[in-house]
């Protein structure tokens, strides 16, 4: 089921929009703390996003930049600042599409539907993933933690996504060979514990000690 994140403070609006994106099958969310947009994201890791650019305590063009630094998750503004200047300003900031309010209920649905299979083709997988305070992202392969971003390999992506799809369990070594021979290159039980000790080795030079810990005989969790 996509999950969408509605950023909108007419309550009116937003709970229309969430009944509506319930009877199209999708859960929903109504941002309910403009303090902390980007914190309810991250919480809630939705796979589109609806956003307003009025909002209280700060805009949504700055909500816009906040998530395009973690995260290439979908973004539609909706707004009644129509003008070509905002719908201009919208894009250059990261969305995906502006809709002008007022806006047919079904066009939006259709809208948001189109962006879901376009950037998800038609899978369910979850645009970032998060663990004390760093976010993996499936859109560029990239680790962000203190807003910095972190490069990963390859094979530090795969056992880093395998470990987070798994967050709180323990993987097996296994498990973790099964996911790294999806590539192209031999991996044995040497190669995977180098490919883990280099992961652990970046992780520590950007301050995330004890990321990724060792349960012998068992294989490895995130803590």
């Amino acid at each position: 089921m996509y999950k969408l994140y509605i950023v909108e403070d007419d309550s009116g609006i937003a709970s229309g929009i969430s009944a509506l994106a319930k009877s199209w099958g999708m859960e929903t969310k109504e941002c309910d703390d403009f303090r902390n947009v980007t914190e309810q994201f991250c919480k809630y890791m939705p796979h589109i996003v609806l956003l307003d650019i009025g909002l209280p305590f700060a805009g949504g063009y700055h909500w816009c930049s906040e998530i395009r630094k973690i995260s290439n998750v979908p973004i539609i503004f909706i707004s009644s600042a129509s003008d070509n200047m905002n719908i201009v300003m919208a894009m250059n900031m990261g969305a995906d599409d502006f809709i002008a309010k007022p806006f047919d209920a079904n066009v939006l649905m259709s809208k948001v539907q189109a962006l879901l299979r376009r950037s998800y083709d038609f899978s369910l997988s979850q645009p970032i993933l998060s663990h004390r305070g760093a976010f993996l992202n499936t859109g560029d392969n990239t680790l962000t933690y203190n807003n910095e971003k972190t490069e990963l390999t390859k094979n530090e992506y795969r056992i880093l996504l395998c470990l987070l799809e798994n967050k709180g369990k323990v993987v097996s070594r296994e498990k973790l060979m099964e996911r790294l021979w999806e590539t192209d290159s031999f991996v044995d039980e040497n190669t995977l514990t180098v490919n883990v000790n280099r992961l652990r080795k970046k992780l520590d030079g950007i301050g995330l000690e004890n990321f990724i810990v060792t349960k012998f005989g068992l294989g490895y969790i995130t803590e």
